[in-house]
């Protein structure tokens, strides 16, 4: 499975914004965390405009055939636009300083409500009666550097009416 972008773009562009990557850092490390940060892009999959290039069987989300921006421009079917790859660098560097970040296990019955450590005490708002799909989108991080590089290439939502 190939990741959005090479990992020379990647590393290039994490010294372009002053993103520290460890010395001890490997390249199976680099190549590992850009695969999952490829994976939380094509996550916003069903928000993108048109339908993969090479079908369902093609590896990633992207290039697709009919997208445009929300501008109206089309963007061709064998272009990767080069903000979706920013956005996968992003999320990559995320995924390798703190492996898994952007991927949260969330079980619904075993979420903490209360919690005390010496003195300290903390309690959390915690819906009696939420959804599994809320409890992931909750638990899920939400990049602003990541939605501010996707928005561009997001379906235009017109609020309908329905008459009948």
């Amino acid at each position: 499975m190939a990741a959005y972008g090479t990992k020379e773009a990647f590393l290039q562009y994490a010294e372009d914004h002053g993103y520290v990557i460890s010395g001890g850092t490997t390249d199976a490390q680099i190549v590992a965390a850009m695969l999952r940060g490829s994976l939380f892009i094509d996550r916003y999959e069903p928000k993108f405009s048109g339908t993969r290039t090479g079908g369902f069987d093609q590896e990633r989300a992207w290039p697709r055939t009919g997208a445009v921006t929300y501008y109206g421009q089309a963007i061709p079917s064998d272009v990767v636009p080069q903000a979706l790859i920013k956005a996968s660098y992003e999320a990559s560097f995320l995924e390798l300083i703190n492996p898994g970040i952007l991927s949260p296990v969330v079980t619904g019955n075993s979420v903490t409500k209360r919690e005390k450590v010496g003195e300290l005490e903390v309690e959390y708002a915690v819906s009696g009666n939420s959804s599994s799909a809320e409890a992931v989108a909750a638990a899920t991080p939400v990049v602003t550097m990541i939605e501010g590089l996707l928005w561009q290439f997001m379906r235009v939502r017109i609020p309908g009416i329905l008459a009948v």
